[in-house]
């Protein structure tokens, strides 16, 4: 990243970093993660969102390491539907497997603790009997002996320890009042604590970038509607999606990214787009429209494009006058497309104005949101048809139903105001009786 390229990210990052201040993120990842090369650089950022005021606690995955731990002792066990079937022989093995990883992932966050310099602030690696659970019983003619499912959180007991200042680390283990261990499923227990703590965000760190389509494209966003829909679909179960929309029930926000990649975990918390996906109840994008609260957002959107001559230069005093005839786009609070619509009621026409979208935006049909957002709010105040003064993306108007015309055709008062030295090209488009 050159030195300018780091000072833009690190200015943009700066709202982020106030809006995670204080908040309580659950972060969860299996054994893999902890054996892969990445996992150094990945501790050094988990170290960073600590020293950052994040409340952090931390699950921890051993698969893998029950599994090499299985095979030294010569123990064989099955897994049925993700889940490994713990009988009282292979307990001792599977419960060393896990203490095992817990002393390593908790070794080097003390050692990234060490290299921030944060044991002035006497940060501690927390930990306790915190997960109560019991046998996950018989399922479809399978028992499960010591493998189990959480029966309940002491969240109380992790608030502590968390407002203390301590980091939390959890492992995948649970207790019965009666005195057994039981084997837990890591994103059970993440989604669980998550769940308890009604967690400000809930992160399942994969082997893959995030969810995948059919394709192996990555899909950014998914609402829990469109989470469900897409596991229905799916022959071999995502059992961390699963966990992730199950969670969201009382935790505002999921992420699945990847544990592979150098810095996905910064960039997902402290950029626009993120880098893996992201699951919420609802889009996180949502139009609606400006108020004298915006113009600020508005300016920087457009000052661009005005610069450009694409469109006409508005003055911070003129937009604040007319902020209420414009529509925006919002992500995460950042205004990132605008339109205005200027009703000429006598004549039952409306002029489209001030159609701007974020470079980093111009995919996904946002403009095509706006002017649908436009025709409605144009149906809805008596217009009939709406026009727009173009000189550069005349295509754009014409493939969504926008006809050229005449400077003649315009309402008399726009006709008066128009400006023949920019001589920008007339489009017209009849809105109908169509509600949509």
């Amino acid at each position: 990243m050159h030195n300018q390229d780091y000072v833009k990210w690190f200015r943009n990052s700066s709202p982020y970093i106030n809006a995670h201040r204080d908040k309580t993120f659950v972060i969860a990842f299996g054994g893999e993660a902890v054996q892969h090369a990445n996992f150094g650089h990945l501790v050094q950022d988990l170290v960073l969102l600590h020293s950052l005021g994040i409340r952090l606690v931390l699950v921890h995955g051993a698969r893998p390491q029950i599994d090499a731990r299985l095979q030294e002792s010569s123990i064989t066990t099955r897994v049925e539907h993700h889940r490994r079937v713990t009988d009282l022989a292979a307990l001792p093995a599977v419960i060393e497997a896990i203490g095992r990883t817990r002393f390593q992932v908790e070794a080097a966050l003390n050692q990234g603790i060490a290299t921030a310099h944060l044991h002035g602030a006497k940060t501690l690696i927390g930990g306790g009997n915190f997960v109560a659970a019991r046998p996950y019983g018989v399922r479809h003619g399978v028992d499960y002996q010591h493998s189990g499912e959480v029966r309940k959180v002491n969240a109380d007991g992790i608030r502590q320890q968390l407002q203390q200042g301590s980091l939390v680390l959890l492992s995948p283990l649970g207790y019965s009042p009666t005195g057994e261990i039981f084997n837990l499923l890591w994103e059970e227990v993440a989604e669980a604590v998550a769940v308890a703590l009604q967690a400000d965000k809930l992160i399942y760190l994969s082997a893959d970038d995030g969810v995948l389509d059919a394709s192996g494209n990555l899909i950014r966003e998914l609402t829990v509607p469109q989470a469900t829909a897409f596991l229905s679909e799916q022959s071999i179960p995502h059992y961390t999606l699963i966990s992730a929309t199950r969670a969201l029930k009382q935790v505002s926000r999921a992420h699945i990214i990847s544990y592979q990649n150098d810095g996905d975990l910064l960039e997902e918390l402290f950029t626009v787009d993120g880098s893996g996906t992201l699951i919420t109840q609802q889009s996180f994008e949502n139009i609606r429209l400006a108020t004298i609260d915006d113009v600020g957002g508005v300016l920087e959107l457009i000052e661009p494009l005005e610069q450009d001559g694409i469109l006409v230069r508005r003055s911070r005093e003129l937009l604040e006058t007319e902020i209420a005839h414009f529509t925006l786009i919002e992500r995460d609070e950042k205004i990132i497309a605008c339109a205005a619509l200027y009703p000429f009621t006598t004549e039952h026409t409306g002029e489209l104005a001030c159609v701007a979208v974020h470079p980093d935006y111009r995919h996904g049909q946002r403009g095509d949101k706006l002017l649908h957002a436009i025709e409605q709010r144009a149906r809805m105040l008596g217009l009939t048809r709406l026009f727009v003064l173009t000189t550069r993306t005349a295509h754009w108007f014409m493939e969504r139903g926008f006809v050229a015309a005449a400077v003649s055709e315009l309402p008399q008062p726009k006709q008066s105001l128009y400006n023949y030295q920019r001589n920008s090209k007339v489009f017209i488009k009849p809105l109908g009786n169509v509600t949509e």
